[in-house]
């Protein structure tokens, strides 16, 4: 069974993600790419630090040379936002990438991009799905791994100066050089050390790493920058007075940021922060473009300078297809991931943590000085947000009420209207709003609140947990 979800297909270790159905999900591509004559360059295969990552790229490579497809496997672990650059940039129909990104260690997984390097959307993971379902597993053949590259049918590359050239191309690394910034950097076991630390020790940065060896187990906790996942790198920045703190998830492709007084700042903060930066200090023009659960702080900085601020499904596809339409100046998500106009058509953490860079460098002010001064001049919000694991009658029973019966419980605030665009997401007069929607990546739902006043986020929370059970 390949079954994709909101970031790719992602199984747990040993269950579904087998050798059988990995080399399923690559025959499947395979007759995609021979249906639609897209088989004439190729395809590029990469993968993170997870277990098995290295190996599933491999047997999914001996499936493709079997086939006759020429397949680039990039030789050494890597981030995924390498993968969407080169894709992009020559131009292939198709890539993939092993990784199950901030999910935990005991799930893998494989991301497929598409043409220009994009996430590959619903009709093109409906499609995989489909071809996967037809094949019979006796059809799935494959070629000996040395034979292959000896047949030039497989190619081991690794292409990152290319992706760092576009990046260093892309900031203001003369001004970063002048500004002499002292980073503390965490990778969190994951795949971004390397590129990173390649970056800023360029840039001439003061650079400090922890969490820089390889763990499968990532240290015992998530590979997803959280304010509970990197206390290590809050105490290592406090401590030691280090002008950034900056961690990645698994695969590099999402952020997170300590500023100089040991604060988290939430993804939403992050993404307040660039576009306030790109739009009053670079002079850019554009829309911004969010998901459903990200923070309505971007339509206040939006409504400030004149611009737009465009609202979306969950899924890294919605926001670069969206960003393409209305040629916004970022997009992103509360749940870490960002693209800047200009760069790749997906998430990538390594350059977001290069502008914040820059940022400092530029403004020549603190992080935390350039939030006061948002909040300053756009207001401030709150945001609560909520996790629940539930069973698969549970699940129904929440998908029947909400999304079905659409009953919604009694609130304490003006209703202005309710969307089902993506789950269930009721927006106050107030200027509030909240959101109860299933991960497309775990079996959670989660609750997002965010209003004016923290009290009145933390009750509207309650309130929903209350009326759908989950406590």
């Amino acid at each position: 069974m390949i079954k994709f979800g909101t970031g790719g297909w992602r199984a747990v270790i040993g269950d579904e993600f087998i050798k059988s159905n990995i080399q399923l999900l690559a025959k499947a591509m395979c007759n995609k790419m021979k249906a639609e004559n897209k088989t004439g360059k190729g395809i590029i295969i990469g993968y993170d630090k997870r277990f098995l990552s290295k190996e599933a790229m491999q047997w999914m490579g001996q499936v493709f040379a079997a086939e006759g497809i020429e397949t680039l496997l990039v030789n050494k672990s890597a981030p995924t936002p390498l993968l969407m650059f080169y894709v992009e940039k020559h131009e292939l129909p198709y890539g993939m990438m092993v990784t199950a990104s901030h999910n935990p260690a005991i799930y893998n997984g494989v991301k497929v991009f598409t043409y220009g390097g994009r996430d590959a959307d619903e009709h093109q993971t409906k499609e995989i799905e489909d071809y996967a379902s037809k094949i019979n597993p006796d059809d799935i053949k494959e070629m000996d791994y040395e034979e292959a590259k000896k047949e030039g049918l497989i190619k081991e590359v690794y292409p990152l100066n290319e992706y760092l050239d576009n990046i260093i191309a892309a900031v203001d690394m003369k001004k970063i050089k002048e500004a002499g910034l002292r980073v503390a950097l965490d990778p969190m076991y994951g795949v971004s050390e390397i590129p990173l630390k390649t970056l800023l020790l360029t840039a001439r940065c003061d650079v400090e790493t922890i969490h820089d060896r390889h763990d499968t187990l990532f240290g015992g906790k998530l590979p997803s920058p959280t304010a509970s996942t990197l206390r290590g790198l809050i105490t290592r920045v406090m401590d030691y007075n280090f002008d950034i703190g900056i961690a990645t998830d698994g695969d590099a492709d999402r952020i997170g940021v300590i500023d100089d007084t040991g604060r988290f700042l939430h993804p939403n903060d992050i993404l307040v922060l660039l576009y306030y930066y790109l739009v009053k200090y670079k002079g850019w023009h554009g829309a911004v473009v969010r998901n459903v659960a990200t923070t309505h702080m971007l339509d206040k900085v939006a409504k400030k300078f004149g611009e737009e601020c465009y609202e979306v499904p969950v899924g890294f596809k919605y926001i670069s297809a969206k960003m393409t339409e209305v040629n916004a100046v970022i997009g992103g998500e509360s749940s870490g991931g960002l693209t800047v106009r200009g760069h790749i058509n997906g998430k990538d953490g390594i350059y977001a943590a290069m502008l914040l860079i820059e940022m400092i460098a530029v403004t020549g002010r603190k992080i935390s000085e350039i939030y006061k001064d948002i909040e300053a001049e756009c207001g401030s919000i709150y945001m609560e947000e909520r996790d629940y694991k539930f069973s698969p009658q549970k699940k129904e029973e929440i998908h029947e009420l909400l999304m079905i019966e659409k009953k919604l419980p009694e609130l304490p605030y003006e209703i202005d209207h309710v969307s089902y665009m993506d789950g269930c997401k009721v927006y106050f007069k107030n200027g509030g709003w909240v959101i109860g929607r299933f991960s497309g990546t775990e079996p959670l739902i989660r609750i997002f609140c965010e209003m004016p006043e923290k009290d009145d986020a933390i009750k509207v929370c309650e309130i929903f947990e209350k009326f759908l059970g989950l406590k």
